[in-house]
């Protein structure tokens, strides 16, 4: 064992004596591990990534929340039957309260209307146009568990009169309201004055495509005296266990058809969308990324353990008479075998740190330049990185490190 460890730390001694005297050739050599090193990474990087802001952007959407609509979420092939279906109303709700309330064990607990558009928000000179401008019903603090920034909903007197109050968007109150507070100011929303009567926190984007924190929430009643509702809306439904939620949503499409009154036979008129819907159109993204980042990081590897297979034969070839001599002295084949295979390996590990501080700079500069994408370093792409690596070594050096052990000593001693 102490020669096997003897052996072992002076094969490391000499490669790495080797890669100093051969510098450029080392780095040159490394080139292909280190591309396909940053590939790797940034591949994993990326998946990592949109699957933690997918999570993040469900997570708002509510994982235990049904949301009936006209359209469904996704791609559509009859567009027609889509399009004339009836639109959501808000008295939807009401009907479909009472079905929940009269029906023992429902899995469903309530349903709020949400309607809106598009609208502008001003105070004073300071305006933020493109602003989602929501109405819904006090019941809304019930399917939407997020926090606020100050102040608070509007409440069941507020929402039932028509009250014009309305809680802003965190990006929202920040344009209007620059390091002070928003709360009973009164803001112009769409030509009409409304009072502040809370914030919510800051939430973030929804797969980049939607900002939470770029809309303002007002009460039903107020937005239908303003802006009416010919569009319709949709149904956001609460179901009492998140783990029920097929036989849920098979619930729900019963109870809508009774709200419809559609007769047996009749196609549904309405669609019941959930966080799923999402995630089976992310997962072909990902695939796809997966399979070009591995092609990619695959024909990266395979150029580098050519390229170091190569130049471990030349090394070979040049140190063949110092093969020989110590093969004479009583140097055994495994000691030849592991000097070599040591040397590759060591080359691919330093392409690989190198490929990992090349990686970490890019993820630092995306994190720098675009702090709303989501992509996320993990200690784990590390240890695969490193992985890849040895892998690599070994086998793109093994061949030649073999053919190294195997020289006879008498032929290595005559080789000019």
């Amino acid at each position: 064992m102490a020669r096997f460890l003897y052996e072992f730390i002076e094969s490391f001694r000499i490669a790495f004596a080797q890669i100093r005297a051969n510098k450029m050739r080392s780095i040159l050599t490394a080139l292909g591990v280190i591309i396909g090193i940053v590939a790797v990474t940034l591949m994993g990087t990326a998946i990592r990534g949109i699957d933690t802001g997918f999570q993040n952007s469900l997570a708002m959407l509510g994982e235990d929340v049904l949301y009936v609509e006209k359209w469904p979420w996704g791609p559509v092939e009859d567009w027609w039957n889509y399009n004339n279906r009836p639109n959501i109303r808000p008295r939807d709700a009401e009907a479909l309260n009472r079905i929940i309330t009269a029906t023992p064990n429902s899995l469903l607990e309530i349903a709020v209307p949400v309607v809106g558009r598009g609208s502008s928000v001003k105070y004073g000179d300071a305006k933020v146009s493109n602003v989602f401008n929501l109405g819904t019903t006090a019941d809304y603090v019930r399917i939407n568990s997020v926090e606020y920034q100050e102040g608070r909903l509007f409440n069941d007197t507020e929402a039932g009169a028509g009250r014009e109050v309305c809680v802003l968007g965190y990006d929202v109150a920040e344009a209007l309201f620059p390091g002070r507070s928003p709360l009973d100011e009164t803001v112009i929303i769409g030509g009409h004055p409304f009072m502040v009567v809370g914030v919510f926190a800051k939430q973030g984007e929804f797969l980049g495509l939607f900002s939470f924190d770029n809309q303002v929430v007002m009460p039903l009643n107020a937005y239908q005296k303003y802006f009416g509702t010919r569009r319709g809306g949709q149904l956001r439904v609460k179901v009492r266990d998140k783990t029920m939620l097929i036989a849920a949503k098979e619930e729900l499409t019963g109870a809508m058809r009774r709200v419809r009154g559609q007769l047996p036979g009749e196609r549904d008129n309405f669609s019941i969308n959930e966080q799923q819907a999402f995630k089976a159109q992310l997962d072909p993204v990902k695939s796809g990324i997966a399979m070009a980042g591995l092609f990619i990081t695959g024909l990266a590897l395979f150029v580098g353990a050519i390229g170091i297979m190569n130049i471990t034969f030349v090394s070979v070839k040049e140190r063949t008479k110092e093969i020989g001599t110590r093969k004479a002295l009583g140097a055994r084949r495994r000691s030849i075998l592991m000097q070599f295979l040591i040397e590759a390996v060591s080359i691919c590990l330093i392409g690989g740190v190198v490929g990992m501080v090349v990686s970490y700079l890019m993820f630092i500069g995306i994190r720098i330049q675009a702090p709303n994408f989501p992509v996320e370093f993990s200690p784990d792409l590390v240890l695969v990185s490193m992985l890849v690596s040895v892998i690599t070594g070994i086998i793109s050096g093994f061949t030649p490190a073999y053919g190294a052990s195997r020289l006879d000593p008498v032929v290595a001693l005559r080789y000019e």
